[in-house]
């Protein structure tokens, strides 16, 4: 059986010798299936690593994750060839990056001298500007939310509102370097063991 192309048949044939992976003794058909499915796998394990690089810039994607699960996804398709530890090294640094980025900005606010208010403003600001004035308003938005908020609670004070605004922009700052950076090593080891 050739798919109804004979054509399509010899060039998928000759084309398996690229997925090392594939056991012999199956069927042409199914040899070209599975490659199919790597090649599928293999495309959405670099979805997710780019997702994962997005999310360093966009608050509501989960970046680190996202990147873990194309590492993931990429050796499940046999095409990884990472060993357990460093898959469990990845897993530690992407949790630890994520719960890291959801902390800090209420931290540096409140080591800033900040109040509750300022952290809400701080987290509020950075959704508005991601929507309203995208992508300034990603960097802008906390910092403007956190001055807004401290503000709020502490109308007399503006030095200090101004203190707390810049210990929340430093936080967003942090947070978005640090998923940034995780997310391009996760991808350069993508890469490299695609090579």
């Amino acid at each position: 059986m050739t798919f109804g192309c004979p054509k399509f048949h010899v060039f998928a044939v000759e084309r398996i010798a690229l997925f090392p992976n594939i056991p012999n003794g199956l069927t042409p058909q199914n040899r070209v299936i599975m490659a199919a499915m790597d090649i599928v796998l293999v495309i959405l394990a670099f979805v997710l690593l780019a997702a994962g690089l997005l999310g360093a810039v966009v608050p509501v994607l989960p970046g680190p994750p996202l990147g873990y699960a194309g590492l993931l996804v990429l050796q499940w398709s046999g095409h990884g060839g990472f060993s357990a530890a460093f898959l469990l090294v990845w897993a530690g640094i992407a949790a630890a990056v994520t719960v890291m980025d959801y902390v800090l900005p209420s931290f540096m606010t409140r080591r800033f001298g900040g109040s509750r208010a300022a952290s809400i403003g701080s987290f509020l600001g950075l959704l508005a500007g991601m929507f309203l004035f995208p992508p300034a308003g990603l960097i802008l938005g906390s910092f403007l939310g956190a001055l807004a908020g401290e503000l709020i609670h502490n109308s007399g004070n503006g030095a200090k509102a101004l203190k707390v605004a810049l210990g929340a922009f430093i936080a967003f700052l942090a947070g978005s370097g640090a998923k940034l950076v995780v997310g391009g090593v996760m991808l350069f080891y993508a890469v490299r063991a695609l090579l």
